[in-house]
């Protein structure tokens, strides 16, 4: 699962630096829009993830950001729905959303790698372009994700957003509630990722 920048060149394994993902001191949710009934009312799921993880790895030379890899996991069965809905409604919408829509026991895991970036900016702040793959639902797909991201000695954050479309992934959107609770297939996914560096 190799990041690499348009500038990658060949530095010594030990010049690349790598930074864990922080998941208590991170936030990643994903954000769907209703296409039934609740769409009259501007009710919008909302989904936290609350179990990932990943490693984050670069060379960065003269505040340049080189050679850069990552590689994400999240556990499929950590997603969960973070509405002020009624509970009867919430565990409805979490149990299709499990055991129909993401198969979490055929698929436990989501994996997010990366084959190249762009990166600009320099010193410790960069804006960043990850050509990655999402292997979503036992399907893999191309995934562009653009980030801002700040190095910060020790630490490093990353923050931005991107659009998931559940039928690339052979995936039929959640509808509940006998009908009433649709979502739409496009989600937006939006990440603040801390990450310590490890020694």
């Amino acid at each position: 699962m190799r990041l690499e920048s348009n500038t990658a060149r060949s530095v010594p394994e030990d010049a690349i630096d790598q930074y864990v993902i922080d998941p208590e001191g991170s936030n990643f949710t994903v954000q769907a829009v209703s296409a039934g009934i609740l769409a009259a009312f501007g009710h919008s799921p909302k989904i936290v993830i609350r179990d990932f993880g990943g490693l984050v790895r670069f060379d960065l030379e003269n505040g340049k950001l080189s050679n850069a890899q990552l590689h994400l996991t999240i556990r499929a069965d950590s997603l969960a729905v973070a509405d002020n809905i009624n509970e009867k409604d919430r565990d409805e919408i979490q149990r299709q959303m499990l055991e129909s829509v993401l198969e979490v026991d055929r698929f436990p895991e989501i994996v997010y790698d990366c084959s190249s970036v762009t990166a600009n900016g320099a010193g410790n702040r960069f804006w960043v372009t990850l050509n990655g793959e999402l292997n979503l639902h036992g399907a893999v797909k191309p995934q562009p994700v653009t980030a801002r991201l700040v190095v910060n000695g020790e630490s490093l954050r990353a923050s931005g957003e991107f659009s998931v479309r559940q039928s690339d992934y052979e995936i039929q959107p959640v509808t509940a509630v006998a009908g009433t609770i649709k979502l739409k297939d496009e989600l937006k996914c939006t990440f603040d990722l801390i990450a310590k560096k490890q020694q």
